[in-house]
């Protein structure tokens, strides 16, 4: 047995909102049966930047139209997956037909029509979610609704079980043997997904307790005992395999396991430990309840009604959510915060998100706190984003996920004035992009405003980051940077804080240094106003980030001064200004003094 949550080309659940949201407002939304329609959902994903198709642009700058539809078809799927739109069941079933087997489903939920590939109410409430803990509850409901073997995935020959609900009963019989509770990547890969309860519960828990034992007593490399597991767990199922396929079938499961992870903490209720998992103490009363509950045989219509609705969750009973409440009170009080009891006559839902939040942020400010501790590895990523070797302090290799460099790029720069620490306003409000459990992003900071806002005792910063080049540069950022900054000058007014804007890329586009060098502004009045942006090479506030290593306090003040004096040379032609202002940061540098 081998299974996995998710899809392993859309490895990020999260961009599966962005694909919905851009289903939702095309005529594909029901439509999407047949390697035409896969191409049109391929091309939408595309423009609509969910997704960036090589094929598609080669063939924009002119190379031969190809087949792009197994894209589209990898999308669809991993949205079914999840039950964010409907399954075709039917082979037959043309497009604009009803799948006779969705017909009684269509018939308890008004908001379906009986065709496959529709948006479905899980989906319909992901898509409402704008913020990370709404989206981790729509995917908590998905996945608490999954269950293998399934009228949609019947490839299993076990009784019918939750692989989520599965994860956290593995992870509490680790706690009642007062073993660590947490699961390992490879104890994920080796034992988890390769099982199910049919095996039994304590028959799993004592193979990965022996496993820990196994490992730590191992002589020699912990990569060799580690390959030497997945050979065995290889060549259980299939003895005559060759040490090529042996690779490859444990490279999948390493793929499996991976995408599993990546799905089971879109649901808030784990945190990474390591490449593994742990339980996240906000949502453990909440994971206690899923544990406690008993699993009930379903029929396959009332399978995908749950399914295509989302599961109920404990706290959908007012008295466990109470529980919950409870739970979340004691641990902000034991942070030394009083918490006001809940009333008789108080909504508990709203007591419930209002704690989780207050809880969030008093763990947002304690990461906060130690970010200059851990300058080396904000270092260490931004060297992955130059592409250099890197290595954090943990040993490991910092891994920026496919397409999400642009989201770790905000990430690193936000971490890096944190690690400055002398920030006015709270590190939720200096950033615009959204964290989750392990304050790890999720996406890019939306449009309509800048990436981050850094405000210090005497100035602001409103700075924008951007991966793009060439002059593409200039056109997707010269005017949305300026307007931004343009608000922040506009607010403060001439007797407020002064505002600067700190344009950072890997490289600079010469026109869009020409952009920013006269940096006016025009307001709806007519009037103008003066802005101060320094565009900055990645490679050069890296430099100056880890000049600041040992004198932090001092960094404000040194950033303010070398933004003054690039200022101050803008008169130059744009690519003439690029080179100064490189040269500033490296005598800044060479200074040794802020």
């Amino acid at each position: 047995m081998l299974w996995h949550l998710g899809n392993t080309t859309i490895r990020t659940p999260y961009r599966l909102r962005d694909a919905l949201i851009a289903l939702q407002a095309s005529s594909l939304n029901g439509n999407l049966i047949g390697r035409e329609k896969e191409s049109e959902l391929t091309l939408l994903l595309h423009e609509a930047g969910v997704a960036e198709v090589a094929r598609i642009t080669r063939e924009e700058e002119g190379d031969e139209p190809v087949d792009y539809s197994d894209f589209g078809r990898k999308w669809r799927s991993a949205l079914t997956k999840l039950g964010f739109i409907t399954q075709k069941f039917g082979s037959r079933i043309q497009p604009g037909q009803i799948d006779p087997v969705l017909t009684p489903v269509s018939a308890q939920i008004p908001e379906l029509s009986g065709k496959p590939y529709e948006i479905t109410p899980s989906g319909h409430r992901l898509i409402k979610s704008e913020v990370i803990a709404g989206q981790q509850e729509c995917f908590l409901r998905a996945l608490l609704a999954i269950r293998l073997p399934s009228v949609i995935e019947d490839r299993f020959e076990c009784t019918p079980f939750s692989p989520l609900k599965y994860v956290i009963d593995i992870l509490f019989e680790l706690k009642n043997r007062e073993e660590e509770v947490y699961l390992s990547f490879e104890e994920i890969a080796l034992f988890v997904i390769t099982s199910s309860p049919d095996e039994g519960l304590n028959t799993i828990v004592d193979t990965i307790v022996s496993f820990r034992q196994r490992r730590a007593a191992a002589a020699g490399s912990v990569r060799a005992f580690d390959r030497e597991e997945y050979s065995d767990a290889v060549l259980k199922n299939d003895p005559d395999l060759d040490a090529d396929k042996i690779r490859m079938k444990s490279q999948t499961l390493d793929d499996y396991a991976d995408c599993t992870l990546r799905y089971l903490k879109a649901t808030g209720l784990f945190r990474s430990r390591g490449r593994g998992i742990s339980l996240n103490p906000i949502k453990e009363e909440l994971a206690q309840l899923i544990h406690d509950e008993q699993l009930t045989a379903l029929s396959d219509t009332e399978y995908l009604i749950r399914f295509y609705s989302g599961a109920q969750l404990p706290t959908d009973n007012p008295d466990s959510a109470r529980q919950v409440v409870t739970d979340l009170t004691r641990r902000i009080e034991a942070k030394g915060v009083t918490v006001a009891p809940l009333l008789a006559d108080e909504d508990v839902d709203n007591k419930r998100f209002v704690l989780e939040q207050q809880l969030t942020q008093i763990e947002e400010e304690e990461y906060y706190r130690k970010q200059p501790e851990e300058l080396e590895d904000i270092l260490a990523w931004m060297n992955a984003l130059l592409n250099r070797p890197a290595v954090l302090s943990n040993g490991e290799k910092p891994i920026i996920p496919r397409a999400e460099g642009p989201a770790y790029f905000e990430w690193a720069i936000w971490r890096a004035f944190l690690a400055i620490n002398s920030l006015v306003n709270k590190p939720w409000e200096a950033r615009r992009f959204q964290i989750d459990q392990d304050f790890l992003p999720v996406g890019t900071a939306p449009g309509n405003g800048p990436d981050m806002i850094f405000e210090f005792a005497d100035a602001i910063l409103v700075v924008e980051v951007t991966l793009t080049s060439s002059s593409r540069q200039e056109a997707a950022e010269g005017e949305p940077v300026r307007r931004h900054v343009a608000k922040y000058a506009e607010q403060q007014g001439p007797q407020g804080k002064a505002v600067y804007g700190l344009f950072i890329a890997i490289n600079i586009d010469s026109n869009t240094a020409h952009t920013f060098r006269t940096g006016d502004w025009y307001l709806k009045d007519d009037s103008k106003i003066n802005l101060h942006i320094v565009p900055l090479k990645l490679e050069d506030f890296f430099k100056l980030l880890q000049f600041g290593n040992g004198k932090l306090p001092q960094m404000p003040e040194a950033i303010q001064s070398m933004l003054l004096k690039c200022r101050a040379q803008a008169n130059q032609d744009a690519p003439t200004w690029k080179r100064t202002i490189s040269t500033i940061i490296d005598q800044i540098v060479a200074n040794k003094n802020p």
